[in-house]
């Protein structure tokens, strides 16, 4: 049992700050110096990247959405795919912590069928268990009672294509944050959060184009992810907003033949979300479309890049890096990370090597199953 001592104070505001603080901390293995930006958007866990083949690629996706995982990264991604498929993930998150109870699942599935619904149908189940939190007042240590701490996310999506080159995604989502069960003080709220959420997204993938050796080897893909209203825990005042975010991405093969592919990709993303300094009130979107763009975001945006070879189908390495300004948290971290396919199965796991000494995102490791039937 994870047991988190956390002081609930009177003030308002107050209420939640320690708890958003402890679980940014504990969703995205920040550095406590890094709270006070990433903390200013609720359910960050929406933004930990699910699967472990596009994780050992640097947390790349948007424009390498293989599989069954593009639900997440890039949802037109399955409108170019076929079959059936089913895959779940899972991670001790942030092993750094050595708590059993701090632990990451996603559960996803696809169906295309173009002849009896013009596409492509997938759903998704993403569920973060942050572990038992002790509760005590300002007046003394002494442990009062205790309460459990989760998040999770359910999501239906759908693609299909535009043209042969074209496709297009599109998601609706349900998301619950409890972060405390526990009424405090004159407040009438807890801290159990709801919202929906919309994910729209396309991907080009030319066969051909007039530039030679492009063609069949070019992916270019776009989301806007998780647009929606924003948490309330207390007040509508104090409302916390969803982790909008714009991601592009793209991906070359540089290299095939009848064993051998190589091929790179690299994302790049921006939180659409913003809020005056010294204010707990974030813009409402869509105004957050435009005021994000300000003074700081050179220093907000999150680049991922990444390698990945295959030999035969059979056997996969991949290499990755992942670095985001310091207005979103200032991470830096390598990905590395293989897979094996054999008939129907596929088995793939990252690690990530944080570069930063005690970091809590050091030696984590992604597992994912994929089954086709």
């Amino acid at each position: 049992m994870m047991n988190h001592r956390m002081n609930i104070r009177k003030n308002r505001r107050n209420l939640f700050l320690g708890p958003m603080g402890l679980v940014a901390l504990l969703v995205l293995g920040l550095p406590e110096k890094s709270q006070a930006q990433i903390t200013s958007t609720a359910v960050p866990f929406m933004l930990i990247a699910p699967d472990a083949r596009a994780s050992g690629m640097g947390d790349e996706g948007t424009g390498l959405p293989e599989g069954v995982g593009a639900i997440y990264y890039n949802p037109a991604g399955l409108a170019f795919q076929t079959g059936r498929d089913v895959s779940l993930t899972h991670s001790q998150w942030l092993p750094q912590f050595n708590q059993p109870d701090l632990f990451y699942d996603y559960l996803d599935f696809k169906w295309n069928d173009d002849s009896s619904f013009g596409g492509t149908i997938a759903a998704s189940i993403v569920f973060l268990n942050l572990g038992t939190f002790i509760y005590t007042t300002e007046a003394s240590p002494n442990p009062i009672t205790t309460f459990h701490s989760f998040e999770y996310a359910v999501t239906a999506a759908y693609a299909t294509k535009l043209s042969n080159d074209w496709g297009f995604g599109g998601s609706l989502r349900y998301i619950q944050s409890t972060l405390s069960t526990l009424h405090v003080a004159n407040e009438q709220s807890n801290g159990v959060g709801e919202s929906v959420s919309f994910d729209l997204s396309a991907l080009w993938k030319p066969d051909s184009t007039y530039i030679d050796g492009i063609g069949n080897a070019l992916e270019v893909g776009f989301i806007l992810a998780d647009v929606g209203p924003k948490i309330k825990y207390v007040d509508a005042l104090q409302a916390d907003p969803l982790p909008t975010e714009l991601r592009v991405g793209a991906s070359y093969k540089l290299y095939s033949d009848q064993y051998n592919e190589i091929t790179v990709a690299s994302d790049v993303g921006k939180l659409l979300v913003h809020r005056d300094p010294g204010s707990i009130t974030a813009d409402p979107l869509p105004k957050s479309f435009i005021t994000s763009w300000d003074t700081s975001t050179v220093h907000s945006f999150m680049w991922s890049s990444g390698v990945e070879y295959w030999y035969d189908q059979l056997l996969a390495l991949r290499a990755g890096y992942y670095t985001e300004g310091y207005d979103v948290g200032g991470r830096n971290y390598l990905t590395f990370g293989a897979g094996l396919r054999y008939d129907a199965y596929q088995f793939d796991f990252s690690y990530i090597d944080a570069l930063v000494q005690d970091s809590p995102l050091a030696n984590t490791l992604r597992f994912t199953l994929g089954i086709k039937f």
